[in-house]
């Protein structure tokens, strides 16, 4: 509790008072003596995590989470051991980012009960939207209402302030009019969206609240907790208003009380920016987020397979420090958002960044982008399933196939905790009539189904579908099996032609060598003296002689050292 009120302190100064401690103290300890069941207290090769919505599948009349409760354990238990549930909660716009009320369930979704229900499968992933509410949410009523603790609640700004130096993640409006209850009209800051109002973690009012918050997830069962858009959480006029030095110092709070009331629940940030700026929320390395995500690896492995040469992604790989057991990377092809194009910045020139959109576009891509401080914009993230930006359109799905699972193949085998994405699972192309029906590009990798329907194509076992759900499937509980995965084992990076991409992983009881063609072409090499087993094909190959991998071919080969 000490270093509890410590980073308190460091925050607020003297703006805490003493009520205001004494209450979270009170908080704290309440929770901590509701939380009986112990988290898992490392991660190791068996974590596996699946990206979804509460409400990805549907019949008619039945809770969505009861819904996908029951496919999962069907499914999907034997291949993903964590459910990251997208948000749950009621909402307003951006397909649940925009939260209502942190604390309920929306009622399509179903209840806690349900969540509850779920979390007896699986451990779970809550997102914790804590940078920004909902404009339709209480919080902000009242603060329109000018009531009592809610006075500083949001950011208002004059709509003359110079804020050309603030990084911007959108084109839309920094500053959204909302007018007060004596009529008085106050522009508010809104990052995101004119309907994602951002809360002020300069007044102490908020941050009580949102220790609540998170407290309720921890007591909700929550055994990690997603951090979104946190690297926009304090501003100061006249500061990029990203990364600042009290952002921080808040995921450092948030990070001591999860540490302090439920042991073993994970903290990961969502900053999607380059690289050094990703992995500066690990802290000292034990004092921040537990996780990052590994923003850069998308885009690299597109950059990798489209142009069938691993010097990008080699090059990058090699000089990823390990975290030593203390910090790990949540690594990710595909998720509810696009592929980003900030993480390259700093890793490839901006001519082949371009280069990467075009060709992409060129093939049915949406291109999101963001507001430069100078005025232009650029490429801010890429809207399109791994499916099809893996694949050109005249593409047959056995080539689809074998790119994918590629892909997926390197996915599994870094170093790191691996997410897949429910659409990617799910084999799921371009969804350009939910673009339509949504208004926005990121629509087009977050279509809904009805459970039949799903169902339907997934018993058809010659579909794309069907194919990659059971080929991908089975691939990821292999690796499940295997020690050398285990997130903290090291990875050695080598230097083969650049047509393959190449690494060991060097587990405490198991070294596995890892050999990705990203090419359509059938490339030849010489493996090193010694025996070899093919961990997937279950075959044996002996070293120094040569060895053919065919289009897109990959190979995990265990090995003694």
């Amino acid at each position: 509790m000490e270093a509890i009120i410590h980073l308190l302190e460091q925050i607020y100064a003297s703006s805490l008072t003493q009520v205001q401690i004494d209450s979270i103290k009170s908080k704290i300890s309440f929770a901590k003596s509701t939380l009986h069941q112990p988290r898992k207290l490392h991660w190791d090769e068996q974590d596996v995590v699946l990206i979804t919505y509460a409400d990805q599948f549907m019949v008619a009349e039945q809770p969505t989470l009861a819904t996908l409760t029951s496919f999962f354990e069907q499914r999907l238990q034997s291949t993903f051991n964590v459910v990251h549930l997208l948000p749950f909660y009621p909402y307003s716009s951006d397909d649940g980012f925009s939260v209502i009320d942190y604390h309920q369930v929306n009622r399509i979704v179903g209840s806690w009960q349900d969540i509850t229900r779920l979390h007896q499968s699986t451990r779970l992933m809550f997102d914790f939207v804590c940078n920004h509410i909902s404009a339709h949410s209480k919080w902000l009523s009242n603060y329109l209402e000018q009531q009592t603790d809610f006075e500083h609640f949001f950011i208002s700004v004059p709509p003359a302030t110079d804020l050309g130096s603030v990084t911007r993640p959108r084109t839309s409006p920094l500053l959204t009019p909302f007018v007060m209850q004596d009529q008085e009209t106050r522009f508010l800051w809104t990052t995101f969206s004119a309907d994602q109002v951002d809360l002020n973690f300069a007044d102490p009012h908020v941050m009580i609240a949102i220790i609540g918050v998170l407290l309720h997830y921890l007591t909700q069962g929550a055994d990690y907790i997603r951090l979104d858009a946190v690297g926009y959480l304090c501003k100061e006029i006249g500061t990029r208003c990203i990364h600042l030095p009290k952002t921080h110092l808040v995921v450092k709070l948030l990070r001591a009380i999860v540490d302090d009331v439920a042991p073993g629940t994970v903290i990961i940030t969502e900053t999607n920016v380059p690289h050094k700026d990703n992995i500066s929320y690990f802290g000292n390395g034990h004092d921040e987020a537990q996780m990052v995500y590994q923003f850069p690896l998308p885009p690299l492995v597109l950059h990798a397979i489209h142009n069938g040469n691993s010097r990008a992604i080699r090059q990058w790989a090699a000089s990823l420090e390990h975290g030593q057991g203390e910090h790990s990377f949540l690594n990710f092809l595909a998720s509810h958002d696009g592929i980003g194009m900030n993480p390259l910045r700093g890793i490839l020139p901006e001519i082949e960044i371009n280069s990467l959109v075009r060709d992409l576009e060129s093939e049915g891509a949406l291109v999101s982008y963001k507001q430069n401080t100078d005025g232009t914009t650029s490429p801010y993230e890429i809207n399109v399933t791994f499916m099809d930006a893996l694949n050109r359109r005249q593409d047959n799905d056995d080539t689809r196939l074998d790119r994918f699972l590629l892909a997926h193949a390197i996915l599994l085998a870094f170093p790191g905790v691996p997410a897949v994405y429910v659409q990617s699972i799910l084999g799921s192309r371009n969804d350009y009539e939910g673009v339509k029906a949504a208004g926005h590009n990121r629509a087009v990798n977050r279509e809904k189904y009805p459970l039949k329907e799903i169902e339907s194509a997934l018993d058809e076992r010659t579909s794309l579908r069907s194919r990659v759900f059971q080929q991908l499937s089975a691939l990821i509980q292999r690796r499940r099996q295997l020690a050398a995965f285990h997130p903290d084992a090291l990875m050695e990076v080598m230097e083969w032609d650049n047509a393959l991409f190449v690494f060991r992983r060097h587990g405490t009881t198991q070294h596995i060598l890892c050999l990705f063609n990203l090419t359509a072409r059938t490339i030849d090499c010489v493996l090193p003296d010694g025996y070899y087993h093919d961990v997937i094909r279950y075959q044996d190959i002996v070293g120094n002689q040569t060895l053919s991998l065919t289009a897109y071919q990959f190979l995990w080969l265990e090995y003694e050292p």
